[in-house]
């Protein structure tokens, strides 16, 4: 026969499961809120069966059963939604970096705009074509002269707007790169606090959560992969390099050319040996700073590249014309001086030449009428000087006319905006997708939860019933048998 006591066994084991099942359901609902947590769940099993001795027998087919137990506190996590969430993360923090960079550069440009250097541009056609008409006005040579200032202020003010976007990048890059050290050494870290607790047969659920959460965040800077190690450890490498093995971190660094001062491919390294960054919102970052060999991905020198060469051929056409006329001075006999339009050399330092600034009849919007004379009336090279606006200019693999090769310009990064932003819109629309899916799998629903609540609260009062029951029976056994004739 069965212990007396043993109906008080099975109803306090049942207390303990329940209970224990209870406060995984608390644990569920108090984290509802918490960034990367995984709902638990409390797997219950039948603890083992005694044999049920029979009257004739110490030994019976039947068993009897002993109660319940909590045998593992299960975390409730899909592997493949981690792996494919974290494939997609570092894509999306690519096309942000990228997409982010372009819409500066757009705002900068501001086109079109009348502070744009288009409209700047048009301008100072605008203000040669007057000075045909009145070739000796000091007004209309002032006019020409402020048009000429305020195209090489808008070159140099947006070279300088570029120069500023780049050192601001490559704070960014270097801040991104201490963040991928820092979250290299607390998965290390977390690993090793990981690897004891399994050792010890415990099951670290809410350190899984933590590590997971710095995973994540570290696929969307860089391109990852991740492989599980011993005792519950995760290994992960960028590229071929090894940036977290087991309880250890190595350090990621960037080198910089000293004289492009891009990005050296060369000198990306972690622990020394050199990686190729697949993907990430640092290799975003990087490509728009400018890494050497880069090309069109080099986006910011890729657009200085433009600008100066706009400038420059821009500036050299006005000069050459310029040169080739004469001036209030020459006119006068004065002098036989002659000086270009525009010095400098490139857009960052473009400027109206300083003896332009300092007298107006330097200016020449004469054409020479035969040795070297010309009336004040001549206007001719004004003239030309407005038809450059007209005029094919040889730029680098293209002919086009000054105007057509800025709108190529902005066309262009037109169309590389508009490809970053809606790679970016795709990628946060699958981003979202597997997400919601990996919630439906591992996120706490408070109706759920709710339910459980209630049913684990029944079993709970249930298994007090059991004890209770038991109680009073041996109440019976102890204080009420033996008693007749009292």
């Amino acid at each position: 026969m069965a212990s007396t006591f043993h109906g008080l066994e099975l109803g306090k084991r049942g207390l303990y499961a329940q209970q224990s099942a209870l406060n995984t359901t608390s644990h569920n609902i108090t984290n509802v809120n918490t960034i990367g947590y995984s709902r638990q769940r409390a797997e219950m099993q039948a603890t083992n069966a005694i044999p049920y001795p029979g009257m004739h027998g110490d030994k019976s087919p039947a068993q009897l059963g002993t109660g319940v137990e909590v045998n593992k506190l299960i975390r409730l996590r899909e592997e493949f939604l981690d792996v494919q969430f974290r494939n997609e993360y570092k894509n999306l923090g690519y096309h942000e970096a990228k997409s982010g960079t372009f819409t500066r550069i757009e705002e900068l440009l501001n086109e079109p705009s009348e502070d744009g250097l288009a409209h700047t541009m048009d301008e100072f056609w605008k203000g040669w074509q007057e000075l045909v008409k009145n070739p000796d006005s000091a007004a209309v040579r002032s006019v020409v002269r402020q048009k000429g200032v305020a195209v090489a202020q808008t070159f140099n003010q947006i070279m300088d707007s570029l120069d500023q976007m780049q050192n601001d990048l490559q704070n960014i890059i270097k801040t991104k790169t201490e963040e991928v050290n820092s979250l290299a050494s607390q998965i290390s870290i977390l690993n090793e606090q990981i690897s004891r607790r399994i050792v010890n047969d415990y099951q670290p659920n809410d350190l899984l959560d933590q590590r997971d959460v710095l995973i994540d965040q570290l696929s969307k800077i860089v391109d990852i992969d991740v492989k599980n190690s011993a005792n519950g450890m995760v290994d992960i490498s960028v590229g071929n390099g090894a940036l977290v093995t087991g309880k250890t971190s190595n350090t990621l660094t960037i080198g910089f050319d000293q004289n492009s001062g891009l990005v050296d491919p060369a000198e990306i390294k972690i622990g020394g040996q050199t990686v190729d960054l697949g993907s990430g919102e640092l290799l975003g970052n990087i490509e728009s700073y400018g890494i050497m060999g880069g090309n069109r991905n080099s986006t910011i020198p890729y657009y200085k590249d433009k600008i100066n060469e706009l400038a420059m051929t821009f500036a050299n056409a006005v000069n050459e014309v310029h040169l080739s006329g004469l001036n209030l001075d020459n006119i006068s006999g004065v002098s036989n001086t002659k000086v270009e339009f525009f010095t400098g050399s490139s857009a960052k330092d473009l400027q109206v030449n300083p003896e332009i600034m300092k007298s107006l009849n330097l200016i020449a919007a004469a054409k020479d009428e035969g040795g070297g004379q010309s009336s004040k009336g001549n206007g001719e090279l004004a003239q030309e000087i407005a038809n450059i606006k007209f005029k094919d200019l040889n730029f680098t693999g293209t002919t086009s006319t000054a105007d057509d090769f800025y709108r190529n310009i902005i066309g262009q990064l037109g169309i590389d905006s508009q490809e970053s932003q809606r790679m970016q819109n795709n990628y946060e629309g699958i981003i979202k997708q597997v997400e919601n899916r990996r919630q439906s799998v591992s996120g706490v629903s408070l109706d759920e939860e709710v339910a459980n609540m209630i049913k684990f609260q029944q079993a709970y009062n249930a298994a007090a019933r059991i004890v209770t029951s038991v109680d009073q029976c041996l109440d019976k056994v102890i204080n009420g048998m033996g008693r007749v004739g009292l």
